[in-house]
């Protein structure tokens, strides 16, 4: 059986009937299994099936797939359960992560501002025993910043001989994944190195945050809320979720349907409360967003960057125009008729196959890609935008894409925390600190030789 986005000619992924009991590892006793539930116990355990995944090329590993049945709500109420007992040294200091665009997911499964959707759930996490929610937002800040650098840095080594144009952004873990995988060698050089706004958050809590704590990295657990199930898979990739100290950035992603799910079967009493920050007591008083359609921005605030500091050109407002498809969208920065800069945003397994194929063929004229696995965007992540029958859900991406674009931006540059940050943790903003911290590198895997010859 194969996934929709398959380009082998046959595929060891499994489907929801397919040998589940080959990466099964629930090997507990149904009362056990109730006992870690508790008021819970109807909520069904988080997989990754074909209809869920979109990073290619028989990617789940029977290894992979142990783990990933780990990245579900049942290890998350385990951690939660230790937590009631006596036992302290199995006690956790649970922290959730959530990702903005998760947000107007619960703010239109709720019927509730964007803020008030921030504070209902903050407040129920805390209410089953979550220590601090953070929002991933300040990750994402990192991730772009360093994507800006790395682009004039790229723009100025660029040459015939030297071929460091397009950069293509590696915040999208299921395109990371097939680029790894399926694609190797003649694309990986053209990844960003920045490190995704979920493995900067990782580093964020287990290293700067434990150290504020006075908490080692293993006592935390952290728990990611994204919009798409290929943030489990990432949440599993060497290298990239490691941080300083060799503890694991993310130890359990939850999707936002399925903290949804618990919401609606909890009978507990929340109170609204303000998300936590890195910073002590403060709290987040807003909901923040950075420059995108549905995603983390990273095309826009690169754009304006690189136009000012390659030309010395202020870009106010930015103008995407829709070229093959709605999810193929086009940015150029032009001076006197000439195109200096041209920028692009591929959205969908469709895009990517079209891009990758003429940048092999080399009439490929964009000099950035913000390359994203979902059709658009981040907000249509299955995690949050899918129905029962496995189709998008339209009504409700078009209510989110509506509540995204009202939440305000803030520009990275402007976050006072941020540039904190990189002076008391990171020790500047060029320092060999720096690039271990939020860079990361990618392991090529031989491609398979007609893995670009699939039809659309």
């Amino acid at each position: 059986m194969k996934c929709e986005h398959c380009t082998r000619k046959e595929c060891s992924k499994k489907s929801k009937t397919d040998d589940q009991e080959n990466v099964s590892t629930d090997v507990s006793s149904p009362a056990q299994e109730n006992e870690e539930k508790g008021e819970f116990h109807k909520l069904a355990d988080a997989k990754i099936f074909l209809s869920d995944c979109l990073a290619c090329d028989s990617c789940v590993t029977v290894e992979e797939g142990v783990q990933l049945s780990q990245q579900s709500a049942k290890d998350f109420f385990h951690v939660l359960n230790l937590n009631k007992k006596c036992d302290t040294s199995k006690h956790r200091v649970l922290v959730v992560s959530v990702c903005p665009q998760s947000l107007p997911y619960f703010a239109a499964k709720f019927n509730l501002s964007v803020t008030d959707a921030s504070r209902r759930l903050c407040g129920f996490l805390k209410s089953l025993g979550v220590h601090y929610v953070f929002d991933t937002t300040i990750a994402a800040d990192f991730s772009i910043l360093e994507s800006q650098k790395e682009f004039v840095r790229r723009y100025h080594q660029h040459s015939e001989e030297q071929r460091e144009l397009p950069m293509l952004t590696s915040a999208c873990p299921g395109w990371v994944r097939y680029a790894e995988r399926v694609l190797g060698r003649p694309v990986i050089p053209h990844l960003c190195t920045a490190k995704s706004p979920q493995q900067v958050m990782g580093s964020l809590v287990k290293d700067y945050f434990a150290r504020q704590q006075n908490l080692s990295p293993e006592k935390i657990f952290h728990v990611v809320v994204a919009p798409c199930y290929d943030k489990k898979l990432e949440a599993l990739r060497e290298g990239l979720s490691t941080t300083l100290n060799g503890a694991r950035g993310t130890d359990c992603v939850l999707t936002s349907g399925e903290i949804a799910q618990i919401m609606e079967q909890s009978d507990l009493s929340v109170k609204d409360t303000a998300v936590d920050t890195l910073f002590g007591d403060v709290k987040e008083v807003a909901v923040w967003r950075h420059d995108g359609v549905s995603s983390d921005g990273h095309l826009a605030h690169v754009f304006r960057h690189a136009a000012k500091e390659l030309f010395g050109e202020h870009v106010e407002e930015i103008t995407y125009r829709a070229l093959r498809n709605k999810d193929f969208h086009e940015v150029t920065l032009e001076k006197n008729g000439e195109v200096l800069l041209r920028f692009a945003a591929a959205y969908g397994f469709r895009n990517i196959q079209n891009m990758i194929l003429k940048l092999k063929k080399g009439k490929f004229p964009y000099h950035f890609v913000e390359v994203l696995a979902c059709p658009r965007g981040c907000l249509n992540g299955r995690g949050q935008a899918q129905r029962e029958d496995g189709h998008t859900d339209r009504a409700l991406l078009r209510q989110m894409e509506g509540i995204y674009s009202g939440i305000p931006v803030r520009p990275p540059e402007s976050s006072a925390h941020v540039q904190e940050l990189y002076q008391e943790w990171l020790e500047g903003t060029e320092s060999p600190k720096v690039q271990e911290v939020l860079h990361t590198t990618y392991q090529s895997l031989e491609a398979c030789t007609d893995s670009l010859d699939i039809k659309w």
